[in-house]
């Protein structure tokens, strides 16, 4: 996609980072600094100091992501009850193409999963990392 055609869709890039819409920023601020108890609980218990950087409420195309490790192209989404709907299964499911169209890998997990089996997240999230340096 050359520069052209990210500025009609509203989106800035340079070609070394991903595409993003600025006006998502303060958005993206307010949901850094309101995170969910998941999302809080999973960023300060084990990706603020994970052996690889994650960055929080990552702005990507014309979305926020919850987690994003570029060295390994993985977004990591916590979903809330919201997301059991049949209109936001379909919303998650274009997001993820539109990710998938830039080279990255989603990976979901629920609320309760990371409240209830943390450590089976955190499991995951690790072997999702493996092998995947760039």
């Amino acid at each position: 996609m050359d520069n052209k055609d990210l500025k009609k869709r509203g989106l800035v890039g340079n070609g070394y980072s991903l595409p993003y819409n600025p006006k998502l920023t303060e958005r993206a601020k307010d949901f850094r600094n309101n995170m969910t108890i998941s999302e809080k609980k999973l960023w300060t218990e084990f990706l603020r100091n994970h052996k690889y950087r994650f960055r929080t409420q990552k702005q990507i195309d014309n979305y926020i992501v919850d987690f994003y490790c570029s060295r390994h192209k993985l977004i990591i989404e916590i979903d809330g009850e919201i997301h059991n709907s049949f209109e936001r299964l379909e919303y998650d499911e274009e997001r993820t193409k539109v990710f998938e169209s830039y080279g990255l890998r989603v990976i979901r997990f629920k609320n309760e999963d990371v409240i209830y089996a943390f450590e089976d997240v955190c499991k995951k999230i690790n072997e999702a990392c493996i092998g995947f340096s760039t």
